[in-house]
């Protein structure tokens, strides 16, 4: 899942106005933030495979660190308390949302994913595999998107028109980028992959950021 994953970020906005967007953007890629760098590091292991599954050609045959269950509470926890560094309001309320937007991604994982998310180290791996059908898998990331602006902009109202029409532009780029990345090219290495990866990542929660600040959400 990629798109998909900021569906509960934007959700979580009118749940602690004062966490601005850009944090929870990261919050629901910070795994695949620390799995991308791990990835360059060749700590965490992955193969290209086209065609590996209809909605992903990633291997992804070792990563105990980032998506096992003890690593992913762990860094769920240590984001959320980063989180801390940007927002002093509610900080119990702060650190519980950021570290829940962060384990969401595990759980949507876990969805998609075929089984390859470790409980324990590396062993007793699960997913319930939907990337092996795109018909279903790519759908899913579209609705858990659209469903979480859909809750974002009805809490949290904007100032303007203007901030409005900003943000479903925004959405409507995000799903774009999601058909391109279910049928675009493979890429062509891990490091490609991860180096491409990370890029998005900031990339998006930088446009969040700005999102937040036209329609006036900033601090909620």
């Amino acid at each position: 899942m990629f798109i998909g994953h900021y569906g509960p970020a934007l959700a979580a906005k009118p749940v602690v106005r004062q966490i601005p967007l850009w944090i929870l953007f990261v919050a629901v890629q910070w795994l695949d933030f620390c799995w991308s760098t791990l990835v360059l590091m060749g700590v965490e292991k992955v193969r290209i495979i086209p065609g590996f599954t209809e909605g992903s050609p990633l291997d992804l045959y070792f990563m105990p660190y980032t998506h096992g269950l003890l690593g992913a509470a762990i860094l769920s926890f240590v984001f959320g308390a980063i989180a801390l560094l940007f927002v002093h309001e509610r900080r119990v309320a702060v650190v519980a949302i950021v570290a829940g937007a962060v384990f969401s991604h595990w759980l949507l994982d876990f969805v998609v994913h075929v089984p390859d998310l470790p409980l324990i180290g590396d062993t007793d791996k699960v997913g319930l595999g939907l990337w092996r059908w795109i018909w279903i898998s790519l759908p899913l990331e579209l609705v858990t998107l659209f469903a979480g602006a859909i809750l974002y902009v009805r809490n949290v109202p904007s100032t303007t028109r203007f901030g409005d029409a900003v943000f479903w532009v925004f959405v409507a780029a995000m799903a774009g980028v999601e058909l391109y990345a279910a049928f675009g090219p493979a890429p062509a290495t891990p490091a490609a992959q991860a180096e491409t990866a990370l890029f998005a990542y900031v990339l998006l929660a930088l446009l969040a950021g700005l999102v937040d600040w036209a329609r006036g959400t900033v601090r909620g």
